[in-house]
């Protein structure tokens, strides 16, 4: 059977731009689309004069010759999407919700699936972006990345775009030695472009057409991926970082990308992890 997309709907205009995005990604893949929305446990009625979420959702898929498979569920929002994560190719959520505060970046549901949920998870964040931007990878070096530079190099294949692979290496805040000669400051530099190169050659065989550009920089990593952010049209980074400790559900980068971030943001995790 084939895992599709899931996409998480609540009426608000945030869950209708990640519907957009879910409906052509699940296009491009070939694969269906399945619409979740989640109704209290209380069985109440929705907010007065509330569209049917989701009526307004499989609309909002039109368009797209994918099948479109609305379900409508009970519980909590976050704890059903996770949970459908563990037989989905990716779960998609916009960044907030009906009810939560205009002024949070990202919604506490998106949060939290991202942390937890067992496939990628996709934040559609900022302006629906140009379809022929690149995709951004952040690459840490770390095992648990590999994850993420296997779905850059596969989302960039299926847009027919350049993969701008991103490797920040260091953040003075964190990091308690840094070095002060410039021998020692090449010297580094120059082990980390082979880091990089490590972590790409595989996948660059696999995917022969596929452009890339690579950059190794000396930066914070947040402030760095949210510039070039800005002319990509997916940012894709994985869970957690080479510096992160085992028990962290979600990277310190991964994390303040969900709330800064200008263009929808992909999280990558192995499903064995």
């Amino acid at each position: 059977m084939r895992r599709s997309n899931v996409v998480g709907v609540d009426g608000s205009a945030s869950a209708l731009a990640a519907v957009r995005w879910a409906a052509v990604d699940a296009a491009l893949h070939r694969v269906p689309l399945r619409v979740v929305h989640v109704e209290p446990t209380s069985g109440g009625p929705g907010p007065a004069g509330r569209d049917d979420p989701l009526a307004a959702a499989c609309q909002a898929a039109g368009g797209t010759e994918v099948e479109v498979f609305p379900e409508l569920h009970q519980g909590l929002p976050h704890e059903v999407l996770v949970e459908e994560s563990a037989r989905a190719r990716r779960v998609v959520v916009g960044t907030r919700g009906v009810g939560e505060r205009i002024g949070v970046a990202v919604g506490s549901t998106a949060e939290a699936v991202a942390m937890r949920a067992e496939c990628p998870v996709v934040v559609v964040r900022g302006q629906e972006p140009e379809p022929d931007r690149p995709v951004l990878l952040g690459v840490d070096g770390s095992a648990v990345g590999e994850a993420a530079v296997g779905v850059a190099f596969e989302e960039a294949a299926v847009r027919r775009v350049p993969l701008v692979a991103v490797h920040v290496w260091i953040d003075v805040e964190l990091d308690p030695w840094v070095p002060t000669d410039d021998r020692e400051w090449a010297e580094i530099e120059e082990s980390e472009r082979e880091v990089l190169a490590e972590r790409l050659a595989g996948w660059r065989e696999q995917h022969p057409d596929v452009p890339v550009r690579r950059v190794v920089e000396r930066d914070r990593p947040v402030r760095y991926l949210v510039e070039h952010a800005k002319e990509a049209q997916l940012v894709v980074v994985g869970s957690r970082g080479r510096g992160g400790m085992t028990g962290m559900l979600l990277g310190s980068t991964s994390r303040a990308l969900l709330h800064v971030a200008p263009c929808p943001v992909l999280v990558a995790r192995n499903r064995a992890a």
